[in-house]
């Protein structure tokens, strides 16, 4: 089945699940069924690839652990950003955090790349730069000007060509490539400081984006939710309220997809024993935490160890 028919009946069957009022849907890329992000995850379409065969619609969805830099070359559209509408005419940058609800209506003649990368790699790559951290704090919508969009589209062009091969200096290249969109979108924002570029996050994904940062700084101590809620100073209905809106997961599973993504990461890449694992991660019993490990990823801590080292 062609990938246009697929995409579109994805996409129907998701909207007739979240119908007005309740959730936005949210999705891996447009159109694909929610799954783990891969913590390294960086990916370069063309803007048509998803937009054509959706006739040129993206309805409103999100987002859970990926960042997105629309490079608009030509043509435009009508862009909707939690609720906010703006006409948006080639050339242009749109920065999209993650969480953020957001549908376009381009024209028939737009043409460029989007730009997607998992938070996590994200947030690696420019750990020393405070900066560029800022970036995704909220929306953008901006102008380019040609010098700009030259460089712009050069730069997407080498990173199509590095992310279909692995030649000495891949990885290298691809963050390279990505730091270069970040620190253009980075300076067309803080020169149009002031003026109505930026979209502010909804109350929800606000919140929801404090929690995720007191998750990532507290997730060794497993705090119970009540703990972080009040930290948040906000209630527990409120937090899991705005968490199942904005990512599709309660504040629990949040918490746990962390923990779990740090086990995964010291079982393949330390030599601790299950129960240091146990341990670091805030668990008083390493019997409890193996079966937390497989009730969550299907098999036993040390299972997944063994398989993936000789994968």
């Amino acid at each position: 089945m062609h990938f246009a028919t697929i995409l579109g009946q994805f996409v129907a069957i998701a909207y007739r699940k979240f119908m007005p009022g309740s959730a936005v849907p949210y999705f891996y890329l447009y159109g694909e069924p929610p799954r783990a992000v891969d913590q390294t995850f960086v990916h370069l379409e063309r803007l048509d690839d998803r937009s054509r065969p959706s006739e040129w619609t993206i309805r409103p969805h999100s987002h859970t652990d990926l960042h997105q830099i629309f490079l608009l070359q030509s043509g435009g559209g009508d862009v909707v950003i939690e609720g906010v509408h703006n006409h948006v005419p080639a050339p242009a940058l749109i920065t999209i955090p993650a969480t953020a609800v957001h549908g376009f209506d381009w024209s028939e003649d737009s043409a460029g790349w989007v730009l997607t990368v998992s938070v996590a790699f994200y947030e690696h790559l420019v750990r020393d730069h405070a900066d560029l951290a800022l970036l995704f704090g909220q929306s953008h919508l901006l102008a380019l000007d040609a010098p700009a969009h030259r460089e712009a589209a050069s730069w997407a062009t080498d990173l199509i060509k590095e992310l279909g091969w692995s030649a000495t200096g891949h990885r290298a290249a691809v963050e390279a490539s990505v730091l270069r969109f970040a620190i253009l979108c980075a300076r067309l924002a803080e020169a149009d400081r002031g003026k109505h570029v930026g979209i502010a996050a909804s109350p929800s994904a606000a919140l929801v984006a404090r929690y995720r940062g007191r998750v990532e700084d507290r997730f060794r101590k497993r705090e119970p939710i009540t703990v972080h809620a009040t930290a948040l100073a906000t209630s527990q209905s409120v937090l899991r309220s705005a968490c199942q809106k904005i990512a599709g997961r309660s504040p629990s599973q949040i918490l746990d997809d962390r923990a779990l993504l740090e086990a995964k990461r010291l079982l393949l890449y330390s030599h601790m024993s299950i129960a240091e694992i146990a341990y670091s991660l805030g668990f008083t019993d390493p019997a409890y935490f193996s079966r937390f490990f497989s009730r969550q990823e299907g098999c036993a801590p040390s299972g997944f160890r063994q398989s993936r080292r000789h994968a």
